[in-house]
């Protein structure tokens, strides 16, 4: 009885209040203090390595951040005619994995860089140092959740997963029962991504919001600009 209370309160609940504190604290934040919204680079500083660093983590994260948009919110019946879901967990296993080795390996480089250069660390706050293992963990348990996948080759474990997603975006109250039999290292991932939401309007990770926006802006309508009539 206690565990299936706490599986409510983790897979049921718990994504309600990350996800609203994601949204509304970001607003919050960019209409209170907006001169805070901004990802504080230091990048005068070791600019090699922040480079390749950079460069091959958001490379790989941003590829595991869509694929898993994706991957869990597209029902199966939509791709089924293309593909199996076997097929399309093999798939993700292998590109999730590359995606996520070079993840990793640049974010190791970051917070090498960060903790060895003194200048770097003298600029360092407390939320940075907690979204860097945040996100180092979840990596790891990424890729550890690939052996997991690989013992459900038929697509079984990746499909419940997708089922627990969507039916949390559409405010079925059974979600939770989902993950209830689900392996460890799926239900501590998903732990440890909605906490990275929690945490998001709190940290200088509201920057991702002005990467999305630039999206935004590229695809705007043409400005017309006439000129002004001269007065006679």
């Amino acid at each position: 009885m206690m565990s299936n209370f706490f599986n409510t309160v983790l897979f049921g609940i718990y994504p309600y209040v990350c996800l609203t504190v994601f949204f509304v604290g970001s607003f919050i934040r960019y209409d209170r203090e907006p001169y805070t919204w901004k990802s504080d680079s230091s990048q005068m500083l070791r600019q090699r390595e922040l480079r390749i660093g950079s460069n091959l983590f958001h490379i790989g994260v941003l590829f595991i951040l869509f694929g898993h948009i994706f991957g869990l919110l597209t029902p199966h019946w939509m791709y089924a005619f293309l593909l199996s879901a076997g097929t399309k967990q093999l798939l993700a296993m292998v590109s999730g994995g590359l995606a996520g080795v070079l993840a990793i390996i640049g974010l190791t480089i970051l917070i090498h860089r960060r903790m060895v250069d003194k200048r770097v660390w003298a600029n360092t706050r407390t939320s940075d140092v907690l979204v860097v293992v945040l996100l180092w963990i979840q990596l790891v348990l990424g890729l550890s959740s690939i052996f997991e996948s690989a013992a459900h080759l038929d697509g079984s474990m990746m499909l419940r997963l997708a089922e627990w997603a969507q039916r949390i975006v559409i405010f079925r109250p059974d979600a939770a029962a989902l993950m209830a039999s689900a392996p460890w290292v799926f239900r501590v991932h998903i732990f440890v991504g909605l906490t990275v939401f929690l945490i998001f309007p709190f940290t200088r990770l509201v920057h991702i919001w002005s990467g999305l926006a630039t999206l935004v802006y590229v695809l705007r309508p043409y400005q017309l600009v006439r000129a002004r009539k001269r007065q006679v």
